[in-house]
């Protein structure tokens, strides 16, 4: 077994105290800190099946993100040397009425990784909270809007609509969670859409370059 497979199957199985040591291995016999990434980022789409098939419930879910994070933290200075120009702060919530989260911090990490200083406001975060941390935080370069509910759909919107109408012009919103279609992203005017974590990193970049 490749010490990539390893890494992979490690955060499946939820093993934290395993898996930085595995991820050090990974790195030490050649493997790339984005090969490496990739690989976690790929297994937590396979618990995610999982939970959505029945298979596995929201504690298993928790104990695979919490491995993947242990993992990340072995990266992250890595990663970060490959973005040593900063891409700037990323503010990030859940919107109003919305308490899920793990979709979020994955994807939070995910940005993190990709470069930029992340601001995690957490769950349930009213619209004006977004426009508040834009303005007290440094060179804030992108909102990141997560909602996991169709009934939370319409607090997205407002969201977006609160940060546009808001003056943050040198600013970008994107959005994502499980009932988002770029046609609704489009739709109530945010600058980019994301279907994952892996994505939503790959679109952060796009939007603030």
């Amino acid at each position: 077994m490749s010490k990539i497979t390893e890494v992979k199957e490690l955060v499946e199985a939820g093993k934290s105290k395993k898996i930085g040591a595995a991820v050090q291995e990974a790195l030490d016999a050649g493997g790339q800190p984005a090969e490496i990434l990739q690989a976690m980022v790929d297994s937590m789409s396979v618990v995610g099946d999982k939970f959505s098939a029945g298979e596995i419930f929201v504690p298993e879910m928790l104990i695979a993100a919490k491995a993947m994070s242990k993992g990340v933290d072995v990266l992250r200075p890595l990663m970060t040397g490959d973005n040593a120009a900063s891409l700037g702060t990323c503010v990030i919530g859940t919107v109003a009425g919305d308490l899920h989260d793990i979709g979020k911090n994955l994807v939070s990490m995910m940005i993190e990784s990709a470069g930029f200083t992340m601001v995690d406001l957490g769950v349930d975060v009213p619209a004006k909270k977004f426009v508040e941390a834009a303005r007290e935080n440094d060179n804030v370069t992108l909102i990141a809007c997560s909602g996991l509910l169709t009934t939370t759909m319409p607090a997205l919107k407002e969201a977006v609509a609160t940060i546009k109408a808001s003056g943050l012009s040198d600013c970008k919103v994107i959005v994502g969670g499980a009932p988002v279609t770029p046609e609704f992203a489009a739709e109530i005017g945010a600058d980019g859409y994301a279907a994952d974590a892996g994505s939503a990193a790959v679109k952060a970049k796009e939007l603030v370059k």
